[in-house]
């Protein structure tokens, strides 16, 4: 698919400064070549490094970028070390010029750390991080990280990092088949005392795909980031990621949790589900799980999208209450198309996880045509890192507030609640078309469900503390090895006047085998 050409940066003042022209040319002649992994050149003392020393390697803020300037950003570096084995080049812009940083090993306080300090003298960076006083006055607070493949996060005032967007994913769902592209090459402008935004071009490259990136980071109350990407396809790709974003979900009350696996937090995740605004003008909500057996792939399909991002719905600190993590402040990443994304699919995929050090969520949209080599393709998007979800749907919408699932139950004559093997499902909808109506309103739901789940019985009630509606159901599962899918709604009319909560209960992996008989210990005495 190839879409409509998009303008490209303009030369300032009809000068021939550098732009994401100069980035798209690189990229084009990238693409042309035959693909050349980047190479490690860290000596074993770095390349053998554990994440705890990692990161004793911290940059000294005498030496952060544009300290003796009247700007209001500032930059540090991340050395290299462990996997982030490659340098990549940094540049500034200034006056339209672009010089590179070079490398500087008293950049950085390397703590107890034993070495030979030559074996720094060769190495480089491995990405960096943006500063802006976004807290308080004067004091430079992280707002932006790049570092590792195509990886990126961002943070707002008051937030601390969570999920992270990618550049691009190619074949993510492919077991053994994905590729990770590597951002190599960085030019940032140095801004004017003015400004309030920070432009960053980035070049990637990758065994099927080069691109040229633009992003422009506005920091505030939201962090917003405006992305444009040129991409040239270098071989055929099955599924091609536009706007991918990475995420955790460990457990929540959505889901059902492991005996042996219970802990005193009543959540554990960076987002807990993936929201969907499509072409047509409906709303999708699809909480996370973390499937106990094999990796889930699940796809919606949604032509020239309006939206969609991972969210972490509910920043309550009693629903987490966790003082180390503090997941109550990490924001949600919501994407914003800017130009016409034309026919294609939102794609999740949830890995299974043990614990909460692995990213185990991945959302991106991929277009229905063949994505095949020598196409040119360009996407716009606009990525909100906020805290503020209920500002991303109109005043007429209302939302899914929480998910909870439970073991199901039914009341006896005795008023003994008695488990009866099914499955209990409570969904809270709040928003402003909800709030707004009168406490007897004629509301109904629109419920569904795929062939493995029975809808044992539903109710609606009014939830008066969060001027919202409270569905209750009951469901069965008819075969636990497969997956059931689930959809509700609230009407007024016979209209949809919220979104549609699309749930899946995964499937359970059959027990395990069990293990052979031990064999008799021999008697006393014997050998």
């Amino acid at each position: 698919m190839v879409l409509p050409a998009l303008p490209l940066a303009a030369h300032a003042q009809g000068q021939q400064s550098f732009s994401l022209d100069d980035v798209t040319a690189r990229a084009r002649a990238l693409a042309g070549k035959p693909y050349v992994a980047p190479a490690s050149n860290l000596p074993p003392v770095f390349g053998n490094m554990q994440f705890a020393d990692y990161m004793k390697i911290q940059p000294r803020s005498d030496r952060f970028e544009w300290r003796d300037q009247s700007t209001p950003f500032r930059l540090n570096f991340y050395h290299q070390g462990m996997q982030f084995n490659f340098p990549v080049k940094i540049h500034e812009v200034v006056g339209g010029e672009a010089r590179e940083i070079r490398y500087e090993p008293d950049r950085f306080d390397f703590g107890d750390l034993s070495f030979d300090r030559e074996a720094t003298r060769q190495l480089g960076y491995a990405g960096f991080r943006v500063l802006y006083p976004i807290n308080q006055d004067g004091k430079f607070d992280e707002v932006m990280s790049l570092l590792g493949a195509s990886y990126f996060r961002v943070i707002g005032k008051g937030q601390v990092y969570g999920l992270s967007g990618r550049g691009l994913a190619i074949d993510t769902t492919s077991p053994g088949k994905e590729e990770f592209p590597n951002f190599i090459e960085y030019w940032i402008q140095r801004p004017a005392p003015q400004d309030k935004q920070l432009v960053i071009y980035a070049l990637m490259d990758s065994p099927r795909a080069t691109g040229a990136y633009q992003f422009i980071l506005q920091p505030g109350r939201d962090a917003v980031l405006d992305v444009q990407a040129n991409l040239f396809v270098r071989g055929d790709i099955g599924m091609l990621g536009i706007a991918p974003l990475t995420s955790m979900f460990l457990y929540g009350p959505n889901q059902r949790w492991p005996e042996h696996l219970r802990n005193w937090r009543p959540a554990i995740h960076d987002s807990n589900g993936l929201a969907i605004h499509a072409g047509n003008d409906e709303w999708i909500w699809r909480p996370l799980n973390n499937p106990r057996g094999a990796v889930a792939v699940s796809s919606f399909q949604v032509d020239r999208p309006r939206g969609f991002g991972l969210l972490q719905r509910g920043h309550a600190f009693q629903r987490f209450e966790d003082l180390k993590d503090r997941y109550d402040l990490r924001p949600s990443a919501w994407i914003e198309p800017q130009n016409d994304w034309g026919k294609g699919k939102v794609t999740l995929m949830e890995i299974p996880t043990a614990d909460e050090t692995n990213d185990n969520i991945v959302a991106f949209w991929t277009p229905d045509a063949p994505v095949t080599r020598g196409q040119m393709l360009q996407y716009a998007y606009r990525m909100h890192w906020t805290m503020d979800e209920p500002a991303l749907h109109a005043q007429n919408n209302a939302w899914v507030r929480q998910t909870f699932q439970s073991e199901g139950e039914r009341l006896q004559p005795n008023l003994i609640r008695q488990i009866d093997g099914s499955t209990a499902l409570i969904v809270d909808f709040e928003g402003p078309a909800l709030a707004r109506l009168a406490p007897d309103a004629a509301l109904q739901t629109q419920i569904s469900g795929n062939a493995n789940v029975e809808i044992l019985e539903s109710s609606l009630l009014r939830n008066d503390p969060i001027k919202g509606w409270r569905l209750a159901m009951r469901v069965k599962v008819k075969d636990p090895a497969q997956a059931s899918e689930l959809r509700a709604a609230l009407a007024q009319g016979g209209k949809p006047i919220s979104e549609t909560w699309s749930f899946q209960i995964p499937p359970v992996p059959p027990p395990p085998p069990p293990a052979p008989p031990a064999a008799p210990a021999p008697a006393a005495g014997s050998r």
